[in-house]
């Protein structure tokens, strides 16, 4: 932590957090707000292990704390740190400390590619040119969470929002982007950059996962050779763009498989798998069960009944 940051001036910032994100997150679960970038997250305990597909976000934690973990990697994050996902990575999440006394609180602030740049392109930060993962944790500071306490606080004024929003967003984001860490962000904006072209190739994949991954054709894309591909695709996401790729399939299956109904072989058939033993399979493999008996203890575990 900086030695100019006053740790009883965090410490004022953390509790008025606290009882903000309290109040707009009364239960558990993940609440809405009136900024559309801005949501909420309450848990009254631990959780399970939870696959899920973090989008480019900045995430602060008032109490308690979590773990992200990318291809084996922990990333620890409470209320002296933030997360930051510059792309959408594939990640398990457990909330590690909770309890009904001192529920889990955090929030989620969106972040746009547009105005990074915009910020970038102000202030004129230096790029090391490096290529580096695409999460990161830091420590937090008083500008920082001064800066997402006038964000929430501007629920309180809804008629303020749309114009005030905005600023105090990019305010947050340029304080992140200031950051130790901030390079990190940074390197996905510079259009030219490995990891802007890395971003790209992320969305296509997101877009088209169904579709059989053609590892030339994304290479194309991203005007990079097959093999400089990879290696800077496992730089910023710490797999394969094939584990990726499968990553994101079966996590969109399980979603499927638990909203929609469906029988496993069809729901294996619409993420893009022709074999539905090879669906089942590495379902199992990456969520310790088959794919109905996991929709079973996921319907236990949330309560929905079962038909």
């Amino acid at each position: 932590m900086p030695d100019f940051v006053s740790p009883s001036k965090i410490s004022a910032h953390l509790q008025e957090l606290i009882l903000l994100i309290q109040r707009h997150a009364p239960s558990d679960g993940t609440h809405a707000s009136a900024v559309p970038e801005l949501c909420f997250r309450r848990a009254s305990q631990v959780s399970e292990p939870k696959h899920t597909v973090n989008m480019p976000s900045l995430y602060v934690v008032a109490q308690g704390s979590k773990t992200a973990t990318l291809a084996g990697e922990n990333y620890v994050y409470d209320p002296t740190t933030y997360m930051v996902t510059s792309v959408h990575l594939p990640v398990i999440g457990k909330i590690t400390q909770a309890s009904p006394l001192l529920p889990y609180l955090s929030l989620q602030l969106s972040i746009s590619p547009d105005v990074i740049l915009d910020i970038i392109q102000m202030s004129s930060p230096q790029w090391n040119g490096k290529t580096g993962r695409g999460i990161l944790v830091s420590q937090s500071d008083s500008p920082l969470l001064d800066g997402l306490l006038r964000l929430v606080r501007l629920l309180d004024t809804p008629e303020d929002i749309e114009f005030l929003a905005p600023l105090i967003t990019r305010e947050i984001l340029y304080r992140v982007l200031k950051g130790e860490q901030g390079a990190l962000i940074r390197q996905f904006a510079i259009a030219g950059s490995y990891a802007y072209n890395i971003s790209k190739v992320i969305h296509l994949i997101n877009r088209d996962y169904s579709k059989p991954l053609v590892i030339e054709e994304l290479a194309n894309e991203a005007n990079m050779s097959p093999s400089s591909l990879h290696k800077h695709f496992k730089k910023v996401t710490a797999i394969s763009p094939l584990q990726y790729q499968k990553a994101i399939r079966l996590q969109t299956a399980r979603r499927l498989l638990l909203s929609e109904g469906l029988e496993a072989a069809a729901a294996g058939f619409l993420v893009g798998y022709e074999s539905p033993s090879q669906f089942s399979r590495e379902y199992s493999r990456m969520f310790g069960r088959s794919p109905m008996n996991d929709v079973k203890h996921l319907r236990k575990i949330l309560n929905v009944p079962v038909d």
